[in-house]
């Protein structure tokens, strides 16, 4: 049996023991989709956040693209978000990066990759308005302060639409968390950033109420 093979059999004993637990499990999911998270991520096969966060299917609304980026016209991704903020009225979007970032890293790199390059110019500009910061590192370390940083300025881009802007006003959600995932360990780091300052100085320039 190959691996395209395994996958059925492994989704039939999945359905099974789902089922064995409770024999409504798919019918209940198939009927409510009422998430609470929107995650925004890496497309990284090596970055499942089901799996490191432990939340289960219906938990969480999920959009992935190379490098977790949340860009000003890309209308899939502007189009989840409003999805997922108008509709399904999630209470917190979360966009997380994971060190070792292959975007990340070709980004920093003096080397054109074709239409790539579109997509990376949007790390680039992370890369310039961080340079004094980020040219005090070196090496790895250097790498893991862009992943940062993109995390950041996604969770910017994020606050700065009208759909987020006019909810959060109405309603007091959804919060803004920027994460990254470090593969090396496992473990989730939250950035902890200062989401009441990002709004503020964002409603004085991008105020879309």
């Amino acid at each position: 049996m190959d691996k395209y093979e395994k996958i059925f059999e492994f989704n039939k004993k999945w359905v099974a023991e789902k089922l064995q637990l409770d024999a409504d499990y798919f019918t209940n999911h198939y009927n409510d989709h009422s998430p609470d998270f929107l995650y925004i991520g890496c497309s990284d096969s090596r970055v499942s956040v089901t799996t490191f966060t432990g939340l289960d299917i219906g938990d969480i609304f999920v959009h992935r693209n190379i490098a977790n980026l949340v860009p000003n016209n890309d209308l899939n991704m502007l189009s989840i978000l409003q999805y997922a903020i108008e509709v399904l009225n999630v209470k917190y979007v979360i966009i997380c990066g994971h060190y070792g970032c292959g975007g990340v890293h070709s980004a920093m790199e003096s080397k054109s990759y074709g239409l790539l390059d579109n997509w990376l110019r949007n790390i680039r500009d992370v890369y310039r308005i961080h340079a004094d910061e980020l040219n005090k590192y070196e090496g790895e370390e250097k790498y893991d302060k862009l992943v940062e940083f993109n995390v950041l300025e996604q969770c910017v881009n994020v606050i700065k639409t009208a759909y987020f802007q006019k909810s959060f006003v109405k309603n007091g959600y959804p919060k803004v968390y920027g994460w990254v995932y470090d593969m090396r360990h496992g473990l989730i780091k939250d950035l902890n950033i200062d989401f009441k300052c990002i709004l503020k100085k964002i409603q004085e320039i991008y105020c879309l109420e």
